[in-house]
């Protein structure tokens, strides 16, 4: 089976590195179209044997890249066209019909109550969305809550499948070597309580949110930020006018498993460095950085987990809950720091998300959309 994946950007975010970490246990011929922005993924899966394209794509409404994706999607004689993200679903979708292929997959990544990929979420973005969706065959949820919101807007029932993200636990469990060489990287004191915050610094994950915990927290407590975004200098700035600047380590955009030739610490030997992972984030799909912590043995705080609020509540005794803001986090840091730390062992939770199972469901997907068996709207 020829699968041609369709991406918005291959920067480092957590759509794009779950289609990295993906690729590599799918038992199909696949390649990579990204619309813009080759970032590190990129690099990566090419050095994983995958051919990637970049598209070129000067924004949103450069139309342009239609027939230039529609060319390259009837040159490959794919059997599935797999989209990854808003403007990727959008412009891949089209091109795959005009292309003649029928057996069309989505993955809906990002989506909100109100949000999607980080922005607001208004009625005329919806209803785009939906226009574009019927020219599919599949919807894929990386979570039920995904897959209910999906069928609240109007997706039929039958078209949405939940295959939730996976990861590599083998690659996540903690380490004491790459957290001393992860913590020496940046400077930080061998002694030093670690809070750490990962993902895409954009205002909807309120990573202010952690700043303004830290300004509670004792003077030996550090704040370990992985990501990059807009946000990032209103971060640091946040954190000079409350004074805690000099506590603040913002780690920059990491690959989730080193690449060769890669020095700096990657994702997984960051949360080694850590000893709590917060999550403030109030809408997540799924919640990746939570269970990838959890695999590192990390206790978690977090605002919103779908990976976590669909399993039984001792699947994972190290996750709590947090609601409130930066006081309420705080004081949650403290009775953490205070309990001690634990064993550093991952939890029944993490074995629920292996990323070779997700490959597998997504595989069973594949062959029912380029069966027929999943039937279209305007079939039906």
């Amino acid at each position: 089976m020829r699968v041609l994946h369709v991406i918005t950007g291959l920067g480092v975010g957590g759509a794009e590195q779950q289609l990295r970490l993906l690729l590599r246990h799918l038992p199909a011929r696949c390649d990579v179209v990204t619309l813009t922005n080759p970032g590190p993924v990129a690099a990566g899966l090419a050095a994983d044997g995958v051919r990637v394209t970049h598209l070129g794509m000067g924004g949103n409404r450069d139309l342009g890249a239609l027939p230039r994706l529609t060319r390259l999607v009837r040159a490959g004689g794919y059997d599935i066209v797999h989209t990854h993200l808003y403007r990727a679903c959008l412009y891949g979708r089209i091109a795959a019909r005009l292309a003649g292929v029928r057996a069309v997959v989505a993955t809906e990544h990002s989506i909100g109550d109100t949000l999607l990929e980080g922005r607001p979420l208004t009625a005329g973005v919806r209803a785009l969305y939906l226009a574009g969706e019927r020219l599919g065959r599949a919807t894929v949820a990386v979570s039920p809550a995904v897959a209910e919101r999906l069928r609240r807007w109007g997706v039929p029932a039958s078209r949405v499948h939940v295959v939730p993200n996976g990861i590599d636990a083998s690659r996540f469990a903690f380490d004491e070597v790459r957290r001393k060489e992860a913590r020496a990287f940046h400077g930080l004191p061998e002694d030093a309580y670690v809070v750490g915050g990962v993902g895409r610094l954009t205002a909807g994950k309120r990573f202010d949110v952690l700043v303004r915990a830290l300004a509670r927290l004792p003077g030996d407590v550090r704040l370990l930020l992985v990501g990059g975004g807009p946000q990032q200098e209103p971060l640091r700035r946040l954190a000079r006018e409350l004074g805690v600047a000099d506590r603040l380590v913002p780690a920059g955009e990491r690959p989730y498993l080193p690449d060769p030739g890669d020095d700096a610490p990657s994702v997984a030997d960051l949360l080694c460095a850590m000893d709590v992972l917060v999550s403030p984030s109030p809408e997540e799909a799924f919640g990746l950085a939570v269970v990838e912590a959890l695999a590192a043995g990390l206790p978690v705080l977090y605002a919103s987990c779908p990976a976590l609020e669909d399993l039984p509540p001792d699947a994972a005794p190290g996750a709590r809950r947090v609601t409130g803001g930066a006081e309420a986090c705080a004081r949650e840091v403290l009775r953490l720091r205070a309990a001690g730390p634990g064993g550093r062992t991952a939890p029944e939770a993490v074995r629920r998300y292996d990323i070779a199972c997700s490959a597998r469901q997504l595989m069973d997907v594949y062959t029912a959309a380029v069966s027929g068996s999943i039937l279209e709207v305007s079939s039906s």
